[in-house]
Formats: C-alpha cells, structure tokens, sequence
C-alpha cells in the first residue's frame, strides 16, 4: 500500500515539474512573440517613412533616379520578407546601404540640408532606428532565454514532444550603412 502511495506522489510530482516546465516554455515564447511584434512595427515604421523620404530628396536631387529605385525595391523585398527573423534581417540589412546614401545626399544639396520636411524626416528615421535597436535587443534577449529553456534539462525533455523549438536571433548588420562623411578642412 506505501509503494502506491509512492507511486502516486511521483506521478503527481513529475505531472506537477511538467506542468511547471510548461508554463515556463510558454510563458518565454510569449515574450519571443511580444518582441518580434515590437521589431515588426518599427520596421514597418521605418517602411513608410522611406517612401517619404525618398519624395523629399527627390525634390532637390531628381538626377539620383538609381538610388532612390534601389531603396523602394529593397524596401518592397524587406517588406515581404515576412516574420523569418533570418531571411527579415538579410532583407533590412541591404535596404540599410541605400538609406544611408539617400540621408547623405543631404551634404550635396544645401537646399535638401535647410529643408525643414527632410529634417523631421531624418529625425524620424533616426530616432525609429534606435526603436529598431531596442526591439531587437529584448527580442535577441526573449530568444537566447527561450533557446536556453528549449536545449537544457529538463526543459529539453518538455520541449520536444510539445513543439517547442529553438528561435533564430535578428540580426541586422550595422556595417552595410553609409555613413556621410564631412569634411572638415585641413591645417596641412
């Protein structure tokens, strides 16, 4: 009669450490989930202004027709990238180059530079960046934890057989931006 009582308060106990394990797995793939959505908007933020922006500098730089074709087409395929956060970032990633070219157009063109719409614009843009940034550190962050959760024991032994599966990281590579560059004259 003790060893079916044994028996049940493991069966009990390990129902009680599955239940747990869980509702942790859920719980951290919720948080993935919130900070992808998070990431999604601001992209699609930075997605329409650069339609925008792309009209202002157009104004004022009309003979740039390449460059402002490469930023819609490479806007138009991070647009249907979809929630891939691998496939996502390579997308944002080359539409970063022609952005930065497009903002460092303002060095050329005065008028561009004093123009109060393109100011705002670039104000906008930079500051959906750094909200870009942002989203996607808590995102990197909600995905290593659920990547943790997902591969180590006991976690792995609940992960597994209820569709918990290891997230990719977004990244975007910074290095691909133009940066304008000023000059600032020379005492040589």
């Amino acid at each position: 009669m003790t060893a079916v009582y044994i028996g049940i308060g493991v069966v009990l106990a390990l129902a009680v450490t599955v239940i747990i394990l869980f509702n942790q797995l859920v719980s951290k793939r919720n948080m993935v989930d919130n900070g992808w959505a998070d990431i999604d908007v601001q992209l699609k933020r930075r997605a329409d202004l650069i339609p925008q922006l792309v009209t202002t500098v157009q104004a004022y730089a009309s003979h740039e027709r390449q460059l402002f074709e490469d930023v819609i087409m490479r806007r138009n395929a991070a647009l249907q990238a979809g929630d891939d956060p691998g496939e996502r970032g390579s997308k944002e990633s080359a539409l970063g180059a022609p952005v930065g070219r497009l903002m460092a157009l303002a060095e050329d063109y005065p008028d561009l530079k004093a123009s109060d719409n393109f100011n705002e614009l670039q104000d906008e843009l930079s500051e959906t960046e750094n909200k870009i940034e942002m989203a996607r550190r808590f995102y990197n962050g909600a995905v290593r934890e659920m990547n943790v959760a997902v591969e180590s024991f006991p976690g792995n032994l609940v992960a597994g057989p209820f569709g918990f599966r290891r997230r990719h990281f977004f990244e975007i590579t910074m290095a691909d931006r133009a940066v304008p560059s000023l000059d600032l004259g020379s005492n040589a």
